[in-house]
């Protein structure tokens, strides 16, 4: 890993992709195939560019599929270029969905957030109804299915974020749809006796996309920052990456839980300021921090799968130095300041 800059795209994207240790021996352990249903998001493209390394450090043979619309951009050729088969497929067609080709694991990255607000229909069938189309084409597939730290809610800061094991209590249709998914997939898993992982996501960052990379941006062009979300968790994108594909290790049947989150509950004020002086900006605030915020508790991942390699420091400085050299942006807000649900 580099130290204090990534300079470009190459770089970044071989950085978010590197397999850790652990997840070579998952290939070398893991039987058949690996299908990535919705390849096309923030996360998939470098998750599936680890997996082909792992796979190619372990030195096995395997089929891996990453599954995407591909309306748009030069990513189909990219993954072909880093060896990922890929099909285009809207996975809502239930006769797209029957031609993809079995595969004994799953990573399951389909879903919808931005945008969910005023389109709540689609919100619910890709969030909740496709997860039982996926489940009846694949009943003896190895799922690793994406779900989010929102379902849990506002929890007071002091609990030091929600456990695996805590009341669900989603506000919005995004997170109630995304409560919907775990409950199909947690449906399928002991009717199926199906192995199933569900991951609860909070939050992933690398230098194009993020929460400090909003946070960044907004100081560096002299924006407002609110402080009404005042707190956080953070993961960098790569680590998320190596733990999620860990959890084909850990999934069960009933279906197995795990928070992939960042170890530390982070202060938006004071990362601003940290900005603050790398940039040599000054910073404003607008509001006032809650007494709650959406926390995650991420202990069990990390005892299970070692803790983040990379720090939320380096994070900080890697996306400092990046942001000031006008480095690309994948121009997708993550809204993390919204405390209402609707995204």
């Amino acid at each position: 890993m580099p130290d204090q800059s990534i300079s470009n795209v190459e770089d970044l994207e071989l950085a978010l992709s590197e397999p850790t240790p652990a997840v070579v021996d998952l290939f070398r352990q893991m039987e058949g195939d690996l299908l990535i249903l919705g390849v096309g998001g923030k996360m998939g493209p470098t998750l599936a560019r680890m997996a082909q390394r792992a796979n190619q450090a372990a030195g096995t043979k395997r089929r891996i599929v990453g599954i995407s619309r591909f309306g748009s951009g030069d990513l189909q050729h990219r993954l072909n270029q880093w060896g990922i088969e890929t099909i285009a497929s809207d996975l809502l067609d239930e006769q797209q969905l029957r031609k993809l080709p079995d595969a004994s694991n799953i990573v399951y990255m389909a879903g919808m957030k931005f945008g969910s607000s005023g389109n709540e229909p689609l919100t619910w069938a890709m969030n909740a109804y496709l997860p039982g189309m996926v489940c009846r084409r694949y009943p003896q597939s190895r799922i690793a299915a994406f779900s989010t730290g929102n379902i849990y809610g506002l929890l007071p800061i002091h609990y030091g974020g929600s456990m695996e094991t805590d009341p669900l209590n989603p506000t919005g249709d995004y997170a109630m749809s995304c409560l919907g998914r775990e409950r199909i997939f947690e449906h399928f898993a002991k009717a199926n006796n199906q192995p199933i992982s569900l991951i609860r996501l909070n939050y992933a960052c690398e230098l194009r996309y993020g929460v400090l990379v909003d946070m960044a941006r907004k100081v560096w062009q002299g924006q407002p920052i609110d402080l009404a979300m005042g707190n956080f968790n953070v993961i960098w994108q790569g680590d998320a990456n190596a733990m999620s594909l860990l959890t084909l290790l850990t999934a069960a049947s009933p279906a197995a839980v795990l928070n992939v989150a960042g170890p530390e509950i982070m202060s938006v004020r004071r990362v601003c300021e940290q900005y603050s002086r790398l940039m040599n900006k000054p910073v404003q605030f607008i509001g006032q921090e809650a007494a709650d915020a959406l926390l995650s508790n991420g202990q069990l991942g990390h005892r299970l799968f070692g803790y983040p390699r990379i720090s939320v420091n380096q994070i900080i400085l890697w996306i400092a130095d990046w942001v000031m050299h006008g480095g690309s942006d994948l121009g997708k807000p993550t809204h993390f300041e919204t405390r209402n649900g609707k995204f």
